[in-house]
C-alpha cells in the first residue's frame, strides 16, 4: 500500500477539508508506529514496524484521528491555530477514534477477526465468561454487603468511612462505586467498569441506551463522550433559561417601577 492509497482510504472513511500528506517513512521505530505533525499537517508512518496492511491501516487511522480533532479545533478557533492541548490522548480522541475503526471496517479498509485464531477466540470467551461477568456478579455481590455493613456501623454508632479507611482499607470512592453497581441493575456482562460506568448515568432512559451501546460493540470511551456533550447541551440549555429567566425578571421589575411612576400621576391629577 503506497503514500497515496492510504490517503485516499483514509478520506473514504472521512472527509476532510484541511489538506495532510501521508508518507511511509521506510524505517522502524521502537519508540512509536506513527506520528502527526499537526503544524504541518503530515502522518508520519514507520510502515517496517507492520507486519501487513491490517496493522498499517490502523495506525494511520489513529495518526488521522488527530488530524481530524485539529482540524476542528482551527474551525474553533476561526482559523487561527489551536493552542496545544496537555493531552492529546482524551476520551474525545478515543471516541473519535474508534467510531473511524467502525466505518473502516464497514468499507473493508480494516479487520477485526478473530476467526484466524481459534485459540484466541476460545480464550476471548473464557474471559469474558469466567472473569469479566464473573467479576461483574461478584462485585454487586460486593456491594450488597457494603451496604448491609453500612447499616450495621450505623446501628452501632460506628463511623462507616473509619471503618472504610482503618478496617477495611478500601478507598471511599471505590466502596460507593461497588455499592452503587448493586443498586442499579446492570448487566454483569459488560464487566464491572462499563457498570461503573452505566451506574453512575442518572437518568435510566440514558443508562438503558448507554447499556445498549457497550453491549453492541461500542466502546466505552464512545459511551463517555456521548454522556458528556449530552450533559454539555443540557448545561447550555440550562444557562440559555437562565439568562432569559434574568432578562424577564428585570423586565417586570422595570414595568413594575413605571407602573408605579403611572399611578401616582394618576392619582395627582
Amino acid at each position: 500500500m503506497d503514500n497515496e492509497t492510504i490517503k485516499a482510504h483514509l478520506l473514504e472513511i472521512e472527509e476532510s477539508k484541511l489538506d495532510f500528506t501521508v508518507t511511509l517513512t521506510g524505517k522502524e521505530s521502537k519508540r512509536v508506529n506513527g506520528l502527526y505533525k499537526p503544524e504541518t499537517r503530515e502522518i508520519l508512518l514507520h510502515n517496517k514496524n507492520f507486519q501487513d496492511d491490517n496493522e498499517l491501516m490502523y495506525t494511520a487511522i489513529h495518526e488521522y484521528t488527530h488530524h481530524l480533532i485539529n482540524e476542528k479545533a482551527i474551525e474553533e478557533a476561526n482559523g487561527k491555530e489551536p493552542l496545544k492541548q496537555s493531552r492529546v490522548h482524551n476520551t474525545e480522541f478515543w471516541a473519535r477514534f474508534h467510531s473511524l475503526l467502525d466505518i473502516a471496517e464497514e468499507k473493508g479498509f480494516y479487520k477485526m477477526d478473530m476467526t484466524v485464531s481459534p485459540e484466541l477466540e476460545k480464550l476471548t470467551s473464557e474471559i469474558k465468561t469466567e472473569y469479566l461477568e464473573a467479576n461483574g456478579k461478584l462485585m454487586v455481590a460486593f456491594g450488597k454487603k457494603l451496604a448491609e455493613a453500612h447499616r450495621l456501623c450505623e446501628e452501632a454508632h460506628v463511623r462507616y468511612e473509619d471503618y472504610l479507611d482503618r478496617v477495611l482499607r478500601l478507598p471511599r470512592t471505590a466502596a460507593a462505586s461497588i455499592t452503587k453497581v448493586s443498586v442499579v441493575p446492570v448487566n454483569p456482562a459488560l464487566g464491572f467498569e462499563n457498570m461503573k460506568l452505566i451506574s453512575s448515568i442518572k437518568e435510566s432512559e440514558d443508562r438503558a441506551k448507554a447499556e445498549e451501546m457497550l453491549s453492541n460493540g461500542k466502546s466505552a470511551e464512545t459511551v463517555r463522550e456521548l454522556m458528556k456533550r449530552k450533559s454539555k447541551g443540557e448545561d447550555d440549555q440550562k444557562e440559555r433559561l437562565e439568562k432569559e429567566k434574568n432578562r424577564l425578571t428585570k423586565t417586570i421589575s422595570e414595568l413594575e417601577h413605571r407602573l408605579e411612576i403611572v399611578e401616582e400621576h394618576l392619582a395627582s391629577l
